[in-house]
């Protein structure tokens, strides 16, 4: 019989994915080692492997929760029902703000993902495109005929290019943060997406 998990579990897991996160985020992955990682988590190496089998399991546990909580917000936004403006707005929104607290995981996701084995990525990649779809339909909801065009999929993806990278130049500590960016992004991609003019293109 497995033995019962502790009321704190899900915590402290959390946790020690986020001190992992950010030992593979500055070390990489490869580089990284499990010492390294219960240091961070302030914990012993027996304690580690109590939440986790091995560096391999940590490295899978990262992406797909980080994921995981990336759908949820599309999942959240789309139930709220909201004005096409409205939605693709909030929905921008509520992924800078979390953008903010998951530099390392993003990092993480988009450097390490490759480390997977098969079916390990192929199901971080099913739920991103799943992301990639909700916000596709948000877009398509403000500009239907982009996707008559062809062009839901690609301006999305031009979307995710403005948000996507910002970890790798937003500093932590300044002016300018995530939470007074996003309105920046919002503005700049609403008001830009009302001036694109459909070309129809071929469907990939």
């Amino acid at each position: 019989m497995a033995r019962p998990r502790s009321p704190g579990f899900e915590d402290q897991r959390a946790q020690i994915l986020a001190a992992a996160a950010r030992v593979f985020a500055q070390r990489g992955y490869t580089a990284a080692t499990m010492n390294e990682v219960a240091a961070a988590c302030g914990v012993s190496k027996p304690t580690l492997y109590h939440y986790v089998r091995d560096k391999h399991d940590l490295l899978a546990q990262i992406a797909s929760t980080h994921v995981a909580r990336l759908e949820f917000l599309v999942v959240q936004v789309a139930a709220l029902k909201l004005a096409p403006e409205a939605g693709l707005r909030e929905l921008i929104l509520r992924f800078m703000r979390a953008y903010a607290s998951a530099g390392n995981e993003h990092r993480v996701l988009t450097e390490d993902v490759k480390f997977l084995a098969d079916a390990e990525r192929a199901e971080v990649l099913a739920v991103e495109r799943r992301v990639v779809a909700g916000f596709a339909a948000a877009v398509v909801a403000l500009r239907p005929e982009l996707k008559r065009a062809h062009l839901a999929k690609p301006v999305t993806m031009l979307l995710f290019g403005m948000i996507n990278w910002t970890f790798t130049w937003l500093q932590p500590g300044r002016a300018l943060d995530h939470e007074s960016l996003a309105p920046i992004v919002v503005d700049l991609f609403v008001g830009g997406l009302a001036a694109l003019q459909p070309r129809s293109v071929a469907p990939a």
